[in-house]
């Protein structure tokens, strides 16, 4: 909560803020990485986590998009929900299945919509398996 001016000006800053490190944790990951085995596994890691959530979503009816190098699976809904567009596609989603997932149309300047959203793999399995769950009467509804 602030003045309609101040939060302009947040907003000019927030992206750049919220995805930037602090000097002292630039050193500490550099430590960190010094030791390979701290992060040899983990494509192979988020492949599999990757793989598993894209698997439930084509069994719903889902259309995966390509979406290599990234912790986010799109795809599009267009076969399921055509009446809905993003942010409301995401809304009912949400509060329908209870499974939460971004409407690309909001990283658009115009806010054009494609009738695309992406999921988040960086999950625990359990998480991911529930969401498949979830989603698992989409196509049949």
């Amino acid at each position: 909560m602030a003045p309609p001016a101040l939060t302009a000006e947040f907003r000019k800053v927030h992206q750049y803020l919220v995805f930037s490190v602090s000097t002292p944790m630039q050193h500490a990951l550099a430590a960190h990485l010094a030791d390979p085995a701290h992060w040899q596994g983990l494509a192979s890691f988020y492949q599999a986590k990757r793989d598993k959530l894209a698997t439930g979503l084509e069994r719903a009816g889902f259309t995966l998009l390509p979406s290599a190098g990234t912790y986010f699976q799109l795809v599009s809904y267009a076969n399921l929900r055509p009446d809905l567009g993003e942010l409301a596609f995401a809304e009912w989603l949400t509060q329908a299945h209870g499974v939460a997932s971004i409407p690309v149309s909001a990283f658009y300047a115009d806010g054009r919509d494609h009738h695309i959203v992406r999921f988040c793999f960086a999950k625990k399995d359990a998480t991911l398996e529930a969401a498949i769950e979830r989603l698992a009467g989409l196509k049949a509804g």
